[in-house]
């Protein structure tokens, strides 16, 4: 069957947001001194040099055999840099700088992946597929999936000494809450979460399907909860109270020596804040960038609670919500768990199967590094509770 020109049309576009998207990762590395391109900012997760090969390792080994017929041309890299880490149950990763390729063969590697994946891509063949799923939804699955990256790279590097960075450009920061403090009405009623398979809307597998949830009555904070509010939770002793935390959540912060979020530093009697590039005062109308453990902590402490996703999605369809999408990803009280109809996507069974594990927690939203194409009400973000690093925060709910 041959390709329509809308087919032809939709391709091209796919293919420039692939190229877009290299763009926007290129210039995230290259915000990284190249003598520190082997550091390991956050101890969870692999060097940065890992990142720099497996977003070219990712679409290769999506790619290359499935939708475009190509062989295996560097067996020895996607293995290596085929999948990221999240190590549960305090299990941090070990290797050394040495165990990694050079960084000039790593760069020849990534110009080799993206130059035999771009001269079959520049065919503009729109009808090769797998398993039921065509070119067009695993291009979509290459975008999205580095542009993930883009933003799970900008935490790292978030982390990483200032001095071992580049100001070649500038990172989005939070906004700040402009309508202050109250809380908003949610009436009683029905919320359709998740998206129609079948639909021509994009969306990972977790994301289906599309279901009514009957959701009862309840208030949600208008605005997200900010540093100034949290910090009225750290003076009044939050971290030192043991009420306010679950076991294994206080178990976490004792063992760690956690007092504050990780964005916030004690300078003298002031708090100052860590953005990409420097230091500055406390931003006290910024919202509060936690993990999902102190956002529970400090919801008890108000006497509220988190909301669950399906209060979230419903509070999103009424008015007077304010910085819901684009100002920091949302935490939820809902462990990530497939809808009911979920099925894996068959060219990458492990996405969110791997993850449905209890151990994780949905968030909602996005944050200022998210690409637009995720800032959809249906894309389902998730952590582990213990990682301070997202850029998520959260509002309360009373029911």
């Amino acid at each position: 069957m041959l390709a329509t020109q809308d087919d032809v049309a939709v391709h091209r576009e796919l293919v420039e947001r692939l190229m877009d998207a290299r763009r926007q990762s290129d210039a995230l590395f290259a915000l990284v001194r190249e003598d520190a391109l082997y550091e390991r900012p956050i101890a969870e997760r692999h060097r940065i040099i890992f990142y720099v090969g497996h977003l070219e390792a990712f679409d290769w080994n999506l790619l290359h055999e499935r939708a475009l017929g190509l062989k295996s041309w560097h067996p020895e890299f996607e293995r290596l840099f085929a999948f990221g880490i999240d190590p549960v149950g305090g299990g941090l990763p070990d290797d050394r700088e040495s165990d990694w390729p050079g960084l000039n063969v790593v760069r020849d590697y990534v110009e080799g992946t993206r130059s035999r994946i771009d001269e079959r891509l520049s065919g503009g063949n729109a009808e090769y597929g797998v398993d039921g799923a065509s070119l067009n939804v695993l291009l979509n699955v290459a975008i999205e999936h580095r542009l993930m990256h883009v933003e799970t790279l900008s935490y790292m590097l978030h982390q990483l000494a200032f001095e071992k960075k580049v100001r070649t450009s500038e990172v989005p920061e939070p906004t700040a809450s402009r309508v202050g403090a109250g809380m908003v009405d949610v009436p009683a009623g029905s919320v359709t979460v998740g998206l129609t398979r079948g639909g021509e809307e994009f969306g990972w597998d977790n994301e289906f399907e599309a279901h009514s949830v009957d959701v009862a009555g309840f208030a949600m904070d208008r605005e997200k909860v900010t540093n100034g509010d949290y910090l009225k939770f750290v003076a009044a002793g939050g971290y030192k109270t043991r009420a306010l935390w679950r076991d294994e959540d206080w178990e976490w912060i004792t063992g760690r020596g956690i007092s504050h979020p990780v964005f916030w530093k004690r300078a003298a009697a002031e708090w100052h804040y860590r953005t990409m590039f420097e230091e500055v005062a406390l931003p006290v109308e910024w919202p509060v960038y936690v993990s999902h453990a102190e956002a529970m902590a400090y919801s008890r402490w108000v006497g509220k609670s988190l909301p669950s996703e399906e209060e979230w999605q419903r509070a999103a369809s009424v008015s007077g919500m304010h910085g819901l999408f684009g100002n920091g990803w949302e935490w939820t009280s809902s462990e990530f768990k497939p809808f009911p109809g979920f099925e894996a996507f068959s060219f990458y069974r492990g996405y969110s199967a791997d993850f449905f594990d209890g151990k994780h927690f949905v968030m909602k939203g996005g944050s200022p590094v998210t690409a637009e194409c995720m800032l959809r009400p249906t894309f389902r973000n998730w952590f582990q509770p213990h990682y301070q690093y997202v850029y998520a925060g959260f509002r309360c709910v009373n029911r």
